[in-house]
């Protein structure tokens, strides 16, 4: 049974999931296809992204697929062009909002394991109902597993660490794939398409990389936000009675 008296720090679990971050990123031989995993569910969440808006907008959301080099595609339709356009930048920001709701809450070894059940939960429904592709329904069972596996096996400071890197990467991931917001088109599965920015450009005039530069600066500003909230939630937590949440 995990002890309750000594819950670990969620500051701590922060600072450990940037640096495994980082290291595995930068200097693990490999280290890009050890993050492989994180990356398709990023992916996945950047196709819900667009999917789930195209239902809040009034569009449609038919399916989606994740391939294998981790491009994805959302089969949507909405009528008119202002419904287009933030479809296209549901997907763009869906990642970095993701991330910001995981660092902000799943600070506490309890919130980790119920922010990692659910996320484990919704990949479930969406196989069940959207996902279409064979990649897909080979990779994102695997990420369920593995958020299953830590919420549920792993210690408390495993599992904290895990779900601060979960939200680390999600809420970095549209800036780390910054030269797609500056990319007037995209090619996946052999297809040249028109990127999401310039999707939304299309849909409410300008410039795309007018629309690249803001939406980098809202990621960043995302990212930030959800960095704040866990170091903030962190030492707020830490001047109270010790207790596990």
């Amino acid at each position: 049974m995990e002890p309750a008296a000594a819950p670990p720090s969620s500051r701590g679990a922060l600072i450990g999931a940037i640096v495994v971050y980082f290291i595995v990123k930068t200097l693990v031989p490999f280290g890009r296809l050890a993050m492989y995993p994180l990356t398709i569910l990023a992916t996945w969440i950047h196709e819900m992204g667009h999917g789930l808006t195209a239902l809040v907008v009034g569009g449609h959301f038919d399916h989606l697929d994740v391939y294998g080099d981790a491009s994805g595609l959302a089969f949507t339709s909405a009528g008119h062009p202002w419904q287009q356009g933030l479809i296209a930048a549901g997907g763009l920001l869906a990642p970095p909002m993701v991330g910001v709701l995981l660092l902000g809450v799943s600070r506490g070894p309890r919130r980790a394991r119920i922010v990692l059940a659910v996320l484990a939960t919704v990949i479930a429904l969406s196989l069940a109902v959207w996902v279409r592709s064979l990649a897909g329904w080979i990779a994102l069972p695997i990420d369920a597993a593995a958020l299953v596996y830590f919420a549920v096996r792993k210690s408390m400071r495993a599992r904290m660490v895990f779900a601060q890197l979960v939200g680390v990467t999600l809420a970095i991931d549209t800036v780390s794939r910054v030269d797609y917001l500056f990319s007037g088109s995209a090619t996946i599965e052999g297809v040249t398409r028109s990127s999401d920015i310039a999707s939304v450009a299309g849909a409410f005039g300008g410039q795309y990389l007018v629309w690249g530069a803001g939406l980098t600066v809202v990621s960043l500003g995302l990212l930030a936000l959800g960095l704040r909230l866990a170091w903030r939630d962190a030492a707020v937590r830490s001047r109270g009675p010790a207790r596990v949440r």
